[in-house]
């Protein structure tokens, strides 16, 4: 019976380990693709390309293919 305990006990500390490094792995590659987002956005020939075009101008273009989206979705 003591067997069995340990190795239960050992299974679920070895999940919530196995479940730290998943969520760490995630955050670190988010934090990465934020971090190389930015340099990319911070070089001058970028920002040049960019200033011409507004966010707002992109997000509105962008609502009717997103709402679009959605009701296909819900079907």
């Amino acid at each position: 019976m003591q067997l069995t305990d340990r190795m239960v006990n050992h299974n679920s500390t070895e999940d919530d380990n196995n479940d730290t490094r998943d969520t760490l792995m995630l955050l670190s590659g988010a934090a990465l693709v934020i971090f190389g987002a930015g340099l990319i956005l911070t070089t001058p020939p970028v920002r040049k390309l960019l200033g011409g075009v507004g966010i707002g101008c992109l997000l509105q273009a962008a609502g009717p293919d997103f709402q679009r989206y959605l009701k296909l979705k819900a079907m």
